[in-house]
C-alpha cells in the first residue's frame, strides 16, 4: 500500500493555499521616483493595523501624489516606536530616524534595518517578520555595496541603492508565549493555511505497516473475518 506523500499533496494545492480573505494590503515600500532619488518625500502615519495571518503590525501612511492633486496611501511593515500621527521620510537625504526609508549606503555602518530591498527598487525583501531586523555589517564605496547580516545569520551582500527602513520590526516576543490549547492553535494556522494538524511520518509508516500485516493474515486465513464479525454480534 502507498501514500500520497505531504510535499506532493502541497504541490498540488487544493486545501493548503493562503486564506487570503480579509488580508488588507500588501506590505511594500513606495514605488521609486524622482523625488526618492535626489531628496525625499513627507508622509504621515495615519494608523497602526492588524493584518489577519500576519505576525507584525502595517503602518497605514499616507503621501501627497507628486504629479496630481490627490492623496496616495502606503502600508508599510510598522517598526518599533512608531505611532499615529509620525511624520516619516522616505528618500536618499532623508534623516537618520526610526521610522525613515533611506538607501543603504547613506545609513552608518552597525545600523539595524527592517523591510530591506534584496534587489534595488524591488520594494522590500528581508526583515518583514515580527521582531526581526538586519545590521548592516560593512560598506563598500568602490563598488557600491552594503553587506547585511540577516535575521537568519547569514551575510549577504547587496546593491547599496538598495532601501530600507530603520528599526525593528514591531510585534517581538509574539512566540514567546506558549500556545498551551488545541483550540488556539487551530484559530492561528486557519488564518493561514492548512498546515495543522501535523501527522509525524514515522507513524504513517507504522500505520502503512500494521495495515499490510492485517491484510495479509485476513487473506492466509479467511475464517478470522468470521471470527471478528462474530466478536462484534456479541
Amino acid at each position: 500500500m502507498g501514500r500520497v506523500i505531504r510535499k506532493y499533496r502541497k504541490g498540488k494545492g487544493s486545501v493548503f493555499t493562503s486564506h487570503s480573505t480579509g488580508w488588507i494590503a500588501p506590505c511594500k515600500l513606495r514605488k521609486l521616483d524622482q523625488i526618492e532619488r535626489e531628496g525625499y518625500i513627507k508622509g504621515v502615519v495615519k494608523d497602526i493595523v492588524h493584518d489577519p495571518g500576519r505576525g507584525s503590525p502595517l503602518a497605514k501612511a499616507v503621501f501627497l501624489d507628486p504629479h496630481k492633486y490627490k492623496l496616495r496611501t502606503e502600508y508599510f511593515v510598522a517598526s518599533e516606536g512608531m505611532h499615529t500621527g509620525q511624520h516619516i521620510f522616505c528618500g536618499r537625504k532623508a534623516q537618520i530616524t526610526v521610522g525613515n526609508i533611506l538607501t543603504l549606503n547613506a545609513m552608518p555602518e552597525g545600523s539595524l534595518v527592517c523591510n530591506v530591498e534584496q534587489y534595488a527598487w524591488d520594494r522590500g525583501s528581508f526583515a518583514k517578520t515580527s521582531g526581526s531586523y538586519a545590521i548592516i555589517v560593512s560598506q563598500s564605496e568602490e563598488d557600491n555595496k552594503t553587506k547585511l547580516k540577516l535575521p537568519s545569520g547569514v551575510k549577504k551582500t547587496v546593491s547599496g541603492n538598495a532601501r530600507a527602513m530603520l528599526g525593528i520590526v514591531a510585534g517581538g516576543g509574539r512566540i514567546d508565549k506558549p500556545v498551551l490549547k488545541a483550540g488556539n492553535q487551530y484559530h492561528k494556522y486557519k488564518a493561514k493555511r492548512h498546515v495543522w494538524p501535523r501527522a509525524k511520518e514515522f507513524v504513517w509508516i507504522l500505520l502503512n505497516i500494521l495495515l499490510v500485516v492485517v491484510i495479509n493474515n485476513i487473506l492466509e486465513n479467511p475464517q478470522l473475518l468470521e471470527e471478528i464479525f462474530l466478536m462484534e454480534e456479541k
